[in-house]
């Protein structure tokens, strides 16, 4: 994406909407949210039903399913079927999921969550190094996106164990009305394929530091800071992640080309980043070479996260091409929504 049109992406952002805290945003919440849970898997039962107590989520937006393999991915037959099940059983005023599982995390060529949002489509694959389909969310206004655009945006609760998924929810609740004392990292590593999004950096730090105190760095790794919101970079394993502190409802995500293979990368899975102390991260579940679009967009997540919108907006709206990429962390952590009266 040229730096032009992000500045220009930022600069209208920043000139149209309402600063944080200033009013309540309409937003996805806990009505808005269905709560989907594989009976096959006794981690995600236990998952789902912690989650909509802790949340309060309605009963009549958790829905049961049973996915017969706990492999990394489900066939796209085999997925079409569960997909037609779901959509009869999801009230009509729901705008997003949380699928409560870690595998599988793949529909064929795609990431699951895409594939619960949208639908399978072959056009959200990529053979080599080649565009996908663009997603309708993408940079969007919207807090309906069912409504709006046919999607429903989806994340997993995912985790190593049960222990580490309930510690996540926890910390997503935590999050909520916080305005935390933190700090953004853009860390611009040596590994040159991997560091696409370092060029940004600049317009990024220039447009938000009135909101944020955020931090450029030329390292591998940061190590030893207790004040991590945001934490970007682009390498294939990221070391020290818990030498450091995450602050509850933080975002962090490395670019790579396997992040998104929860159980089996050759690379750092994202689940290390919810491990360390993340409240949500992002990534590629096939190969997507160092396409910008197929990634978060540090300026877009951390400005429209900053603006009250909840984790799973905010990184949604981030990702231009996000077929590829599966998001994982706690759907509704929203450290910067407005208190309520």
């Amino acid at each position: 994406m040229p730096q032009l049109l992000l500045l220009l992406i930022l600069t209208t952002l920043l000139n149209t909407q309402p600063v944080a805290g200033s009013s309540i945003t309409p937003a996805i919440g806990v009505n808005e949210l269905a709560v989907i849970i594989n009976d096959a898997d006794p981690i995600s039962v236990q998952t789902g039903l912690y989650y909509a107590t802790r949340r309060g989520i309605p009963s009549e937006n958790v829905i049961h399913i049973s996915i017969a393999t706990r492999g990394k991915q489900i066939t796209p037959p085999a997925f079409e079927k569960l997909k037609h099940q779901v959509d009869q059983l999801t009230p009509e005023h729901v705008q997003a999921y949380a699928l409560t599982w870690t595998t599988p995390y793949r529909v064929g060529c795609m990431s699951i969550t895409t594939a619960f949002a949208a639908g399978f489509d072959p056009r959200f694959c990529a053979k080599g190094c080649k565009p996908t389909r663009r997603s309708r969310y993408f940079n969007s206004n919207s807090h309906r996106p069912y409504d709006d655009t046919g999607w429903r945006p989806t994340m997993m609760i995912a985790g190593k164990n049960l222990q580490e998924t309930k510690a996540l929810i926890d910390r997503g609740i935590a999050s909520d009305e916080s305005f935390p004392w933190s700090k953004g990292y853009l860390v611009s590593t040596s590994d040159q394929a991997r560091n696409v999004r370092a060029a940004h950096y600049p317009a990024t730090l220039n447009l938000l530091k009135w909101r944020l105190d955020i931090e450029m760095i030329k390292a591998d790794h940061i190590q030893d800071r207790d004040d991590i919101l945001f934490y970007f970079t682009g390498l294939a394993k990221v070391p020290h992640l818990k030498s450091n502190r995450f602050r509850p409802g933080a975002i962090a995500d490395h670019l790579t080309s396997a992040g998104g293979k929860l159980t089996d990368s050759g690379q750092m899975s994202s689940l290390e980043w919810l491990s360390a102390g993340a409240t949500g991260s992002y990534g590629a579940v096939t190969e997507p070479c160092n396409f910008i679009q197929k990634f978060p967009i540090p300026a877009i997540v951390m400005h429209r996260y900053l603006l009250g919108e909840p984790l799973i907006e905010a990184y949604w709206k981030s990702v231009a091409w996000p077929g590829q990429g599966v998001f994982i962390g706690e759907p509704l952590a929203r450290p910067f929504a407005a208190k309520k009266q």
